[in-house]
């Protein structure tokens, strides 16, 4: 009881907020309170035959890719970009190990865990992990192993030159800017393996066709990626 008396007299002096709405929880809630759960923009391209995913043509021509996935719609100044910022800058990594584990948990319930060997995010260079201190699709990663119960590896593909950041520019100088920066760092871990590449946002996808073009030249069997978000074109 006592315990019980001090946690919501906690709760009152430093209140647990949801960190997409950054509204006070109820008990019981973690990270995200109900109502944003309930009222994110779910894009759903799981439950979608291949051919009809908008988010897979994106990438015809481009990149011969077996799945296109992204949990939510990347609306600016709402839920997602709060959500996604702070994943990224203000050191909140359980948002995309939260994240991770309820989409992974959806994508095993519509029967996809048969379709992946191992989960491989995109990777930042050492320079930028050091001062972020993790790398954020790494964390979304971790959560989509776990909810899809798949192994995945932070080590088979790297980032072997630092780069300038992305936002601002157009798809072909985000190409340029990523084309040659990627290699497979363990040659034998994706040999022959069924990847699912994922990052945080999805773009205009020049990161993850880079990413994918260096994993199906170094041995993997196929590719398919999965985000936090997509962004319209």
């Amino acid at each position: 009881m006592w315990h019980s008396l001090f946690n919501d007299f906690l709760g009152l002096i430093y209140p647990n907020v949801c960190l997409a709405c950054r509204e006070p929880m109820v008990r019981g809630e973690k990270h995200l309170c109900t109502r944003c759960r309930a009222e994110l923009p779910y894009t759903d391209f799981h439950l979608l035959p291949p051919e009809e995913n908008p988010l897979g043509r994106r990438f015809w021509g481009k990149l011969p890719l077996q799945h296109a996935l992204s949990y939510v719609r990347f609306l600016r100044h709402g839920r997602i970009q709060q959500l996604l910022h702070q994943l990224k800058y203000k050191g909140q990594r359980e948002v995309g190990t939260v994240l991770g584990q309820l989409y992974g948990a959806e994508l095993q319930a519509a029967g996809l865990n048969t379709e992946f060997d191992l989960i491989v995010p995109v990777p930042l260079h050492p320079r930028k992990l050091s001062k972020r201190g993790y790398n954020q699709a790494a964390v979304f990663a971790e959560g989509l192993s776990k909810g899809l119960q798949l192994p995945w590896s932070a080590l088979a593909l790297r980032r072997t030159r630092f780069t300038s950041t992305q936002t601002r520019k157009n798809r072909t100088q985000r190409w340029e800017n990523v084309a040659t920066v990627f290699e497979v760092g363990l040659p034998e871990a994706i040999a022959g393996q069924r990847v699912l590449l994922v990052d945080d946002v999805l773009t205009t996808g020049a990161t993850l066709e880079a990413c994918g073009a260096v994993l199906l030249a170094g041995g993997a069997a196929s590719i398919s990626i999965a985000t936090i978000a997509c962004a319209d074109r």
